[in-house]
């Protein structure tokens, strides 16, 4: 009996789990699109104005500031190139993943299998990624998307043995 509750209760505790790594999930693919949206209006011209124009100020009293600097160097390198990939990316990325949460939310048996391997893809290509960027933020949602495989697995299972 006591069992039954403890399995019960972290069942429950998965599901929860899951449904907020959904919604984090989601929020997280409708910025993508939105950004991609944001970045086919934002030529490599227009960022460089736009960058110029918010750095003026602090360039002025400190032309030397690491954060001004950087970001001036990091809008120069943004190309033409740069911008369609980024675009391509974000809207594929947040595209899929919306379409993916959507399925999962609607308990669709199958779509738990294609959500992890999705998930591996977007980890493998997030490795790849990191190896040339060195971005932090990759190996953070690395592991969010590991965590998102392990809780997609057992909500399946849970879900499989409910409908046994």
């Amino acid at each position: 009996m006591k069992d039954n509750v403890n399995k019960q209760k972290a069942n429950e505790i998965i599901h929860v789990g899951f449904e907020i790594g959904l919604l984090l999930k989601g929020i997280h693919g409708l910025l993508e699109i939105i950004g991609s949206v944001f970045l086919l209006f934002l030529t490599p011209n227009r960022l460089n104005l736009l960058t110029r124009f918010l750095t003026k100020h602090e360039l002025s009293e400190d032309p030397r500031d690491i954060v001004a600097n950087y970001l001036l160097h990091v809008s120069g390198s943004f190309s033409i190139s740069t911008q369609h990939f980024a675009v391509f990316y974000l809207m594929s990325h947040g595209v899929i993943k919306c379409i993916l949460i959507h399925l999962l939310w609607k308990k669709k048996l199958w779509a738990y299998p294609l959500a992890i391997l999705v998930l591996i893809i977007f980890i493998a290509y997030q490795i790849y990624r990191y190896t040339l960027t060195q971005s932090a933020f990759l190996i953070l949602l690395s592991i969010f998307d590991i965590i998102m495989i392990a809780l997609t697995y057992l909500e399946y299972k849970r879900i499989k043995n409910k409908s046994h």
